[in-house]
């Protein structure tokens, strides 16, 4: 929970920085607000985001991605916001060497990942999905579908939407016009070539790098082409 804390901190100190801290004009940091509250951010947290992003004293942080091959070929893409590029190519570079992978330069594995906007709102009776999909595909949605709804209490019925990288603005235009609860947006990125399969033994190993990167302060998120047993 802390990792996520400060994770969706860092995002919302970026979102000020480059477009304010009036949530009216602020597209991005409006979406940010919404999914801090879904993941039960304490309020203090997101004030103090907020605060960093116009404290002259504090640092910039940087979105960085870092490119590289892990054990048995996986291409592995790590996002990272930091206000220190030094240390955290430093780091990511000595995970990458320590499980026997490589540090790649810039575009030797983005390429393999298509970048989409995903939103998640809050399921109701009266939202005819078919309906959904046809207003959302005019906005650049390209996926739109049910989740969850088990007796489960922790796991309401949600809408899932997918689109492209560029329509997130789009989408959430729309989504807040007509009333519909927004629980989170993101940006996510999904592999565009086909899985590797490993053995569980090799798999075990690309898994124990990505957990290492993961653990990283400076890492925002981790993105593989291998497939999950």
């Amino acid at each position: 929970m802390a990792k996520t804390f400060t994770k969706i901190g860092k995002e919302i100190t970026i979102a000020v920085k480059q477009g304010g801290p009036d949530v009216t004009g602020n597209p991005r940091l409006r979406a940010l607000l919404q999914t801090a509250r879904s993941e039960n951010m304490p309020k203090e947290n997101i004030e103090r985001a907020i605060k960093k992003a116009t404290d002259k004293d504090q640092s910039d942080y940087k979105e960085i991605v870092y490119e590289g091959f892990g054990p048995h070929g996986i291409a592995i893409l790590v996002e990272t916001a930091t206000d220190n590029t030094n240390r955290t190519v430093a780091n990511v570079r000595s995970y990458f060497n320590k499980f026997g992978g490589s540090l790649g330069t810039s575009g030797s594995v983005e390429f393999m990942f298509d970048r989409k906007c995903v939103f998640k709102i809050k399921d109701r009776d009266d939202i005819d999905l078919d309906e959904l999909e046809l207003e959302l595909i005019d906005y650049g949605a390209e996926e739109v579908f049910r989740e969850g709804g088990d007796e489960d209490e922790d796991d309401p019925k949600v809408i899932m939407i997918y689109g492209e990288f560029t329509a997130m603005n789009k989408i959430q235009q729309y989504l807040e016009a007509n009333n519909y609860e927004i629980m989170s947006a993101t940006f996510e990125r999904f592999p565009n070539v086909d899985l590797k399969k490993l053995s569980p033994e090799d798999q075990a190993s690309v898994e124990k790098l990505i957990d290492m990167i993961e653990e990283d302060e400076d890492v925002q998120n981790v993105y593989h082409n291998m497939e999950i047993a």
